[in-house]
């Protein structure tokens, strides 16, 4: 996938994506930016004006500009940003910037505000009422990003897309689903997507409707419907849940997993087995080798709320992300997960 906004919006709420902190929001409150729907109109008037389905700030009348401050569900490399400014029109802000910061645990406000933040997205202009997108060109992994709006007004939604890197020191705490967007899972092919994102497929916790899974379009035609999920290292699947809660009279008839290792060699992970509908499945997988992928398979065609594929990484896979998550931490925090190295030099501990 070339086109950024094909990655998963790392920012959303659905994501466990949070505005921690706003420097004002007068009119409309900071947490509607991160809302995982489109934003829609709003008619009514309350006590402060016109209601927006977003973030909006006074009139400025000082020098300087906006900003607000969003923990992202899960850290990772940014490679593309949407401000959307829907339904505002008199009072979007003509400009907008984003920096990025990569923080260690859980920081209070004030410690985000000291926080070594570099610019993701230059000075850039917008319009209203319009969905802006902006590429960014970074290979930093960043936990946090600032948003600043120059020097005031309201946008609607913010996404900020981008591509997992999980921190290993998790991953080697306990029990891993290898398929998780939130510990570097993504969906890599599919096969149709007409009423659901694949990605909501690996996204975090239960699904609450059927919206919030993979639904793909009734097929009229041979074959059946697929997705294709690159884990977050390669790994040893011990237990798939297959979770088509929701899903009454739309759920597939059954399904398949099938892993692909590094090398290209296809493993039988679940050989083609009757599901039930608005069931979460649990099947306990034979041993097998260590795989990279996985392809879900169902037949014909029907929704899923949740794929889960919880097993362990190999040596191999363990080595590369950590690999990976070293060589994406920004200077500042490299020296302060490893003080005694030197930035820009290997992690000899992985």
């Amino acid at each position: 996938m070339t086109d950024p906004l094909q990655l998963p919006d790392l920012a959303s709420r659905s994501l466990g994506g949070a505005v921690v902190a706003a420097n004002d929001e007068f009119f409309a409150a900071r947490e509607n930016l991160v809302l995982p729907h489109p934003a829609v109109v709003r008619t009514e008037f309350g006590h402060k004006g016109k209601e927006y389905d977003g973030w909006e700030t006074r009139r400025r009348r000082t020098p300087g500009h906006d900003w607000a401050i969003v923990r992202l569900g899960a850290g990772g490399i940014v490679a593309g940003v949407v401000v959307d400014t829907a339904f505002f029109t008199g009072n979007y802000p003509p400009q907008a910037s984003l920096d990025g910061a990569a923080v260690e645990g859980h920081p209070s406000v004030a410690e985000l505000e000291r926080a070594d933040w570099q610019p993701l997205l230059p000075l850039s202009d917008l319009a209203g009422d319009t969905a802006n997108v902006f590429a960014v060109d970074s290979d930093r992994r960043v936990t946090h990003v600032r948003l600043g709006i120059h020097p005031d007004g309201g946008v609607a939604r913010l996404r900020v897309h981008g591509t997992v890197v999980p921190d290993p020191r998790l991953v080697d705490a306990g029990p891993f689903d290898l398929a998780a967007l939130e510990n570097g899972g993504r969906v890599t092919g599919v096969s149709n997507a007409f009423y659901g994102s694949p990605h909501q497929l690996i996204g975090r916790g239960l699904a609450r409707s059927m919206g919030e899974g993979w639904e793909n379009a009734r097929r009229r035609g041979e074959g059946n419907d697929w997705v294709d999920v690159s884990l977050a290292c390669e790994g040893v699947v011990t237990l798939a849940e297959l979770d088509t809660s929701w899903f009454l009279g739309n759920a597939p008839g059954a399904a398949a997993l099938t892993g692909r290792t590094a090398d290209g060699a296809e493993v039988e992970l679940l050989p083609r087995t009757r599901l039930q509908p608005d069931t979460r499945h649990r099947f306990v997988l034979p041993d097998v080798p260590g795989v990279a992928s996985v392809r879900l398979d169902v037949f014909p065609d029907g929704g899923m709320a949740r794929l889960r594929l919880w097993g362990r990484p190999t040596a191999a896979g363990r080595a590369e992300l950590g690999r990976r998550w070293f060589d994406a931490l920004p200077d500042s925090q490299a020296v302060e997960v490893f003080p005694d190295t030197v930035p820009g030099t290997p992690c000899v501990s992985d």
